[in-house]
This record gives structure tokens, sequence and C-alpha cells, in this order.
């Protein structure tokens, strides 16, 4: 079983299809963008480990998701809609679907689907890194990354997106009315929630305090979210699947909501601590980024405005508040921007969807619809539970067999030289390496 594009000698003619795979590419950009923003941010010591764990996510999902992701996210539904069947085993029974937007029965045989959506599962867990930055052991990663793809982000990607038309039941999320346009739930949220049982499960990092350090490279981390920002307009854009004016929708949602949650993180940062960083700038864009996600082809623009701001005043809460509250090691917050601005854009979608603005959509509660914000709850309920007891589930099992934790020694030298027996930057450092332990709470802010 393979691939199947067919005799279709106008492919790469069609607009559809090239809409979508230029914004497959960009969603991939997206993981090396997620590497420089964490790799970033961790002491200089780790940033080839951060490096390495996001690039391996592509290399390890791109197989995983052709040999069975796929299939268990988008085969024909079994099981009452929890998962799909097998049908797609290896990519077999696969077609060439020039329009898939137009072709909403056809559009899961289409390659062109499954690429697109091959990215969206890649940086799911790459986004997951950032919970646990520091302290897990490479070889422990490599192998949670294809049973949190197949366990976790399968069967959710399977409730919200992969229902058959017309299915109904009690997973069939997507056909019951809950709207997510681009990820919100299924990538942000769903990862927000296993990093934060990561940080949990894995526990502080040994040098972990309340002191806060500087970033080991604030350029790193400032290319990292620019290329974020700029591979979203794929991951939003190309969700519409043709370039017409829902994807337009998006792309200026999309920008709007990104600007709105950056100028609104360094203003709270003037108002609360007497002076702006770039740091937070970039942060505020990508919660911006993550909330408007879920919305962006439902609602009208001035709520991506609002939508963007909400974000980020709930981010910086959580990133500043709630984290110190209850002092567990979120190392570069990923629960704090994914997780909390991916609960918030699901709500607001809720809130502030239109049927005027997209037809295939729904009203929210603003429009007149209340029953809205519960069908955006329900999905937000599911993935808490499963994404937060699997991953639990997933990680201990890690733990009592190969181990999941990096020794006290390793942390101290760095996971580079540890694992790797490299350095990002002059090899001459080998020697004083085991200097670099400041206190460490890299928090994204």
């Amino acid at each position: 079983m393979g691939l199947v594009l067919g005799n279709h000698s106008n492919i790469f003619a069609n607009g559809d299809t090239g809409w979508v795979l230029i914004c497959a590419a960009l969603v991939l950009l997206m993981t090396p963008g997620v590497a420089f923003f964490y790799g970033g941010l961790v002491h200089r010591k780790n940033a080839l480990s951060i490096l390495t764990q996001c690039f391996l996510a592509i290399c390890i999902i791109t197989l995983v998701w052709i040999v069975l992701g796929y299939t268990i996210a988008f085969g024909p539904s079994t099981l009452g809609g929890f998962i799909g069947d097998l049908q797609y085993l290896l990519l077999g029974n696969m077609e060439h679907v020039d329009h898939p937007s137009k072709d909403p029965n056809a559009v899961t045989r289409s390659p062109l689907f499954m690429v697109f959506m091959m990215m969206f599962a890649i940086i799911a867990p790459a986004i997951i890194v950032g919970g646990f930055a520091e302290r897990m052991k490479l070889l422990a990663f490599a192998v949670f990354l294809p049973l949190w793809t197949l366990v976790v982000y399968c069967p959710v990607a399977k409730w919200l997106w992969g229902n058959d038309p017309g299915a109904s039941g009690f997973f069939d999320l997507g056909n019951g009315g809950s709207l997510d346009f681009a990820g919100g739930t299924v990538v942000h949220f769903n990862a927000g929630i296993a990093a934060l049982v990561a940080a949990l499960v894995i526990g502080r990092r040994t040098s972990f305090s309340e002191q806060k350090s500087l970033p080991h490279s604030i350029p790193f981390c400032m290319l990292g979210g620019a290329l974020l920002w700029f591979g979203w307009f794929g991951f939003n854009g190309g969700s519409a699947g043709a370039p017409d004016r829902f994807a337009v929708l998006a792309f200026v949602n999309t920008q709007v909501a990104a600007a709105a949650g950056g100028l609104s993180w360094i203003l709270i940062e003037w108002i609360h601590r007497g002076r702006p960083t770039s740091v937070g700038l970039i942060t505020g864009a990508v919660a911006g980024l993550v909330g408007i996600t879920p919305a962006c082809g439902y609602v009208d623009t001035s709520w991506a405005l609002v939508i963007g701001c909400g974000a980020t005043t709930a981010s910086f809460f959580a990133v500043n508040r709630i984290k110190k509250w209850f002092t567990y090691d979120d190392s570069l917050d990923a629960f704090g921007i994914h997780g909390i601005s991916g609960l918030w854009g699901a709500i607001a979608t809720g809130l502030f969807a239109s049927i005027e603005i997209n037809p295939n959509g729904r009203d929210g509660l603003f429009y007149g619809n209340p029953e809205q914000l519960w069908l955006q709850i329900k999905p937000v309920l599911y993935v808490t539970v499963w994404s937060g007891g699997c991953t639990w589930i997933l990680l201990q099992l890690l733990k009592r067999t190969i181990g999941i934790r990096a020794s006290a020694e390793h942390e101290r030298i760095g996971l580079d030289f540890a694992e790797q027996s490299l350095l990002a930057y002059d090899a001459h450092e080998r020697t004083d390496v085991a200097a670099q332990d400041r206190p460490a709470n890299n928090s994204s802010v």
C-alpha cells in the first residue's frame, strides 16, 4: 500500500492545491520556530537539546503519521467516533482531490489534506517541550513522541476534525457543533495540558528557584517568535482549504490578534514593572496567535482584537501569578501560553462566532446562541481529561521503565554536553561547562 496520486497532469496547476501546499510548508516552519523560541529562553548549556528535541519531532512524527497516525485521526469512524479505522494504514486507499475544500466527503482520502494535517501533528508535541525543558532525557522524549501522538493527539483530532459527515455520537464533537477552525483546542490547549502534566510528573529542575534568570539568547527567542508568526498564516489561513474569503478573513484576524497580543503584554509589563521587554513583546504576540486560532475563520476582525488582548491578559496572569502560587516548573510556559490562551480562544469562539461572517460556522452567545458556549467548553473538558490522564499514564510508564529524567549531574553540566558531547557555542567552554549552573526559572517573560 502507498500514496497514490493518480494521473493528474494538472496537480500543481490548481490554485487550491498550491495554496494548501504552501500553507503546509509554512506550518512546518513553525516547528523550527518553536525550537528557536524555546532554545533562546533556556541556558546556553541546553540550547542544542531543545533544538534536537524539536527537530526530532519532525522526523519521528512524519513516519508515525503516514504509518498509523493519519488513519487513527481521519479514517472512517469506529468505536462510536472515538478513532478512525485502519483504512488509510500506510496511506492506503488514498486519491488525489483537486478541490479539497469543495469535496468534504472525499477530503480525508486526499494526500494533500494528509500532509497539511501532518504538520499540525508535528508541532503539537514540540510545544510540550516547553513544560519539561532542560531535564528530560532525549531517549525518553523520543519514545514519548510517538506514544503521545497516537494515544492523545490523534483521537482528539478525530473528535473535532475527523468525524464522518452525518455521524453522531459521544465523541463526534465537530459534527455536534463544536468549532475549532485551526487547532486552538486540538493543538494548543491539548499540548498545554500535556505540558503541565509533564512538568508535574518530572518535577522541578534541580536549579529551580523563585529568582528568574535572563534567557541565554534573546535574539534567538525573537527569531523563533518571528518564524512562528510567519508560519501561523499557513496554520490559520491554510485551514480554509482554499485561497478564498475565509482564508483572507483568517489571515487578517491572525495578524490583528498577534499585534494586539504583543502590544497588550508590554503595556501590562509597563504598568506592573515600569518597563517593557522584548521577550514580553514576542510572548504576547504568540499568546494572541494561540487565542485567535480556533476563532480566526468565524469572527469579525473587531473581535480578533478583543481575543488577542484577552489571550495576553489571561496568559500573563497564569505565568506571573498562577505558576508562582502553585510553584510548578513549567519551564518555558507551555501551559501558561498555549494552554491558557487556547482555553480562552475556545471560549471566545463560543462568544463571538457569527454565521454572518462564516455560514459554515455557528452563532455564538453574543449573536443569540448561548448553546455555542457550552459546545466550546465541552471539547475543553474532554481534552483536559483525556490529554491530562493519558499523558500522566504514559510518563509514569516511561518513568518506571527507561526513566524520563536526566541525572542531577547531567542537569548541572547541561544536556547538550551530557547527551551529545556538543555545545552550542565555543568549544573551549567545555572546560567551564560545569560552572554554568545559575539559578534557573527561565520563563518566557
